[in-house]
């Protein structure tokens, strides 16, 4: 912290290096603002490894930083997240609703115009990577990995947060492999191997109060395999409004998924919810366009919008999608709707 420190104040151009070789580090925050809002460039070449035991809610966070870059060189970044522990623990605290915040690896907090680039994280207790209020950060060349059955460890979570670019990565998790919370604006997610995982989400929407909209998410040129879900967005039965509007989901090619595309208004995995509750969140202006590939389950399409906020302008178009198992004798149709639709198309497509 003392270099931290002496980086962040220093009057001109400085560097923050964590060297080679391998460290146990306990929760740190590298906060701002730096001299003249301008932050160290944070170089990393070593393999940093959590405790099996932390109590905060965040291991390492970068907080009120302009201009910053945080890269691994060449991948050469390693964070340790040492989840197993925290797994195992919270698949009973789930069932209980009793679990804490599981601690996420890597958070940006109030950080605008920066590059984070090339860092491989494994094994995260809760959340790999997380950005809250931040603006014009682009992320690249991440490798992220957990077990398939390991909870809650979304590999890069967005709130609250305009102008983000996640791009050229893979992601093999236990949760969603981007997941894309309240209060996100023009938000960009290319080029991302995703799988095993839950997929790629908007959401979940609509759980709090107050809850600030989402507004224009593509999500493009994308390969999502072995996964539970595709490109799904999901919100909470309740009376807490919100709005989702101009989601973009296109050039997406699938393997073997489980729910190719997806819209759930009825999300509640803990099965806590009054399920005769409607969601409140209105949902608006999506397209999915050119999606190709295999889903092993009965249905391609999965539509289950509220039936008081009905979904508005859904557009599915070139939509290529085969099942892995053939269909049943009488078997007709790979779609499956439910609540309101106004104004629903579907072009040129097979599933």
């Amino acid at each position: 912290m003392a270099a931290w420190e002496e980086a962040c104040a220093f009057k001109g151009d400085s560097i923050f290096l964590i060297p080679e070789g391998t460290f146990l580090v306990a929760g740190v925050t590298f906060s701002g603002p730096c001299f003249n809002n301008l932050s160290p460039k944070v170089l990393i070449f070593a393999t940093l490894i959590a405790p099996t035991k932390l109590t905060t809610d965040v291991w390492i966070h970068f907080h009120s930083l302009r201009h910053l870059l945080l890269t691994g060189l060449d991948g050469s970044a390693v964070l340790n997240g040492q989840g197993a522990q925290t797994w195992s623990f919270g698949s009973a605290c789930r069932r209980r609703m009793t679990c804490p915040i599981f601690t996420t690896s890597l958070k940006l907090t109030d950080v605008s115009h920066a590059i984070v680039k090339d860092i491989s994280l494994v094994d995260s207790k809760g959340f790999h990577v997380a950005m809250h209020g931040c603006d014009h950060i682009h992320l690249y060349g991440f490798n992220i990995t957990a077990p398939w059955n390991s909870q809650n460890t979304d590999g890069i979570h967005i709130s609250n947060s305009t102008n983000i670019n996640v791009a050229n990565s893979h992601i093999g998790v236990g949760d969603d492999c981007v997941s894309i919370g309240p209060g996100s604006f023009d938000v960009l997610v290319s080029n991302i191997r995703c799988g095993p995982g839950h997929g790629i989400s908007v959401g979940s929407l609509g759980r709090y109060k107050n809850e600030m909209d989402v507004i224009g998410i593509r999500v493009e040129n994308c390969t999502i395999s072995d996964t539970q879900n595709g490109v799904r967005v999901k919100t909470w039965p309740g009376n807490y409004s919100s709005n989702a509007a101009h989601l973009t989901f296109q050039n997406i090619v699938m393997n073997n998924v489980s729910n190719p595309i997806i819209i759930d208004q009825r999300y509640c995995p803990n099965h806590s919810c009054d399920m005769k509750e409607s969601s409140s969140v209105k949902l608006s202006e999506m397209n999915m366009r050119n999606i190709s590939g295999t889903y092993n389950t009965k249905f391609a399409v999965n539509i289950d919008c509220s039936s008081i906020m009905p979904c508005n302008n859904v557009h599915l178009s070139y939509i290529n999608l085969t099942a892995t198992h053939p269909p049943e004798k009488y078997e007709i149709g790979r779609f499956n709707c439910m609540g309101a639709l106004n104004t629903f198309t579907v072009l040129n497509s097979t599933f």
